[in-house]
This record gives C-alpha cells, structure tokens and sequence, in this order.
C-alpha cells in the first residue's frame, strides 16, 4: 500500500532475449550517462557474451553500446572506476577498460587476458576475481581448483599466492587493502591472507555458525568501506554474517543458521551476493564499532532485501525466480541493478 505524497521505491524490469549471469554497474563518464556491463549466455546457441549498455535515465530502456565474445560462460564480474574483470568457467581472465567499453568509436577487447594453461594459473573454474579502486593495481583470481593468484591488469602477469592441490576450493575473494583480502569457500569458512606475510592466510574463521552445523558455502563477500577488519559474507540456507578480525571466532550473524532472528530472516535459499549498503539509513547513532552498517542481498528464492544488526529486515523486491547478482551504484546508491534468472534485468530506484 503506497502512501500519497511517501515517495515509493520504483522498480523497473527489464526483459531480456538470452540468459543474465552477471552485471555490474560501470563508471559514469558523464553527469548524464549511466552504463552497465552484463554477462549474458544464449542456451539455444549455447554462447557466451559480455556486452556494455548504456541506460536511459528517463524511460529506464538499456541500448547496446559495445558486444564482446569471452571464450566460455563468465563465472565471475567485477567493475571499478578504471577496468571491470571477468573470468570464466573454462579458467581464463580478462581485463577490460572501463572508459573504453563505453566509447561506441572504441573496439570493445580484452587489454589483458590470462588463458588457463593448466600450470601455475587456474586449472577449470574460476569462481571469484576481484579489482581495489584507487589501491592494488592486481586482480585476485580464486578457484575451484584451490588456487589464489593475482594477475598484474597492466601486463597480464601473474603470480601464484597459494595452491591447495585440488584439497581446498574457493568461491569468493575480496580485497580489503592493496596487501590484505579475504577469500570464502566451503564450510562458511573464511581466510585472511596478507601480502606482506606469505605462504598461507594470516586469519581463519573456521565456519562454527552454528554447534554441529558447519556445511555451507560461502558465494559473496563484502569489506567494510572504512572499518577493513569487519566483512560480510553471505551463502548457503540464507546465511548472512558479519566477520571481525579483533573476534575471530565470534561471527555475528545476521540472518540465516545460528541466528536469533531467524523468524525474521527474508530469504532461506542461497544468499547469492551481499554489499555494504551506503545509501539506507541506519539506526545507528555516531556509529560505534560495536554495530553494522546495513546490508544489501539477493538470493536464490527471488529476494532483494536490506538487513541490518538489531533491526527488522526490509524487503525491497521478490521475485517469481532467483535474483542471481546486484550491485550498488557507488556514484548514485539509490540506484541498485540486479540480474535475473528468467532472463530479465531489473532496476530498483530508492527514493
């Protein structure tokens, strides 16, 4: 029920001819451009595409500015304000300009890209890559081949930070510094790694949610814009919790296993992404350490949601089918993009 004169948040869908596995907001070059770079897959042609759209800020229509044929299905996308990244199931990564892609004068190509090769580089999925704006000028590759690698965007060389040997998988990764990130995996386990400190993660959590309870995955992770020793994670049955280095094993969770408030709790299915959210008011007050700043999420049964500690979550989307990415405009918060799984695009616009 909409109040009159209550500004309502608008949603707008937007169908789609092929698959969506991925999207992710780019960088405005222009005060009166929007773009968006998007994964698709087309079943019937079995093919795999990334394409850049700019989007037209009044009718809400995305118009296709550039196309580019990855050598498999992405499995992974990330954008910064310089370069967006996409790996894919076959192992391969490739580096994009982010100002090139949405030039239509400019060949939309990959400036750096790193072929599996079955050696030091990933051998079969890569699961989880990830780019630091204004820090690192390395990408991290995680796999489900256990390796973590960082590959140098400038020259496409790389080099390996740690090799599980097929014991271990990883399936999310995110930088929290330009020497410090954290990697998830099975287990609703987490790992600190520190560049400066070499040969293994400096931190583990080892995923004890909840007693007895331990199986898990972790499918997105989130740093803290300003507190780096607190992420976020989000995974398997709704899970959502909150990691802070100066606790390690005291997770403090949000939503899903192990929780308080699970009568609460939006979503039970796989909590496929999770980011800081900048833009919802908080109820905290001079915020202290000892509080969360609220989360957004998407998740498997159809649900985009804001979750924050102490506080009842707030349900700005669902869905007839999974919502299987979003992400938060960092140069307009109000805007949200969410890719879904019955080949549709979706904008939610906050008031």
């Amino acid at each position: 029920m909409s109040v009159i004169g209550i500004p309502q948040t608008q949603i707008h869908r937007l169908p789609q001819s092929k698959y969506v596995d991925a999207i992710r907001w780019l960088p405005s070059v222009s005060p009166l451009q929007q773009s968006a770079i998007v994964a698709f897959f087309d079943t019937d042609a079995d093919s795999p595409s990334l394409e850049v759209h700019s989007l037209d800020q009044e009718s809400k229509a995305l118009d296709l500015v550039s196309s580019w044929a990855p050598p498999s299905r992405i499995s992974s996308l990330k954008s910064t304000h310089a370069f967006a990244v996409a790996s894919t199931v076959s192992g391969s990564l490739h580096v994009f300009s982010a100002t090139e892609a949405q030039d239509p004068s400019s060949a939309f190509r990959s400036e750096v890209s790193v072929a599996a090769d079955g050696k030091g580089f990933h051998m079969g999925r890569i699961n989880g890559v990830d780019l630091m704006d204004g820090g690192s000028n390395e990408c991290v590759s995680v796999g489900e081949d256990g390796r973590v690698n960082l590959v140098r965007v400038l020259d496409g060389s790389y080099r390996k930070v740690f090799d599980g040997n097929g014991l271990v998988s990883y399936t999310a990764v995110k930088w929290a510094s330009p020497t410090e990130f954290v990697t998830g995996g099975c287990g609703f386990g987490l790992q600190w790694w520190d560049l400066r400190r070499p040969g293994s993660a400096v931190a583990q959590f080892k995923g004890n949610l909840e007693k007895g309870r331990t199986s898990g995955i972790i499918h997105s992770i989130d740093v803290h814009p300003s507190r780096k020793h607190t992420c976020l994670a989000g995974g398997s049955a709704g899970t959502i919790f909150a990691w802070d280095l100066r606790y390690q094993q005291q997770p403090i969770i949000l939503s899903g296993t192990g929780s308080d408030t699970a009568a609460q709790s939006l979503s039970e299915s796989e909590v496929w992404e999770v980011q800081y959210d900048s833009y919802t008011k908080s109820s905290i007050n001079n915020f202290s350490s000892s509080k969360l700043l609220p989360a957004m999420f998407c998740s498997e049964d159809g649900i985009l949601g804001v979750i924050e500690q102490g506080e009842e979550p707030t349900e700005l989307m669902a869905e007839p089918c999974a919502i299987n990415s979003l992400d938060i405009d960092r140069q307009n918060p109000s805007e949200v993009i969410c890719s879904l799984e019955w080949e549709s695009i979706a904008i939610v616009s906050r008031p």
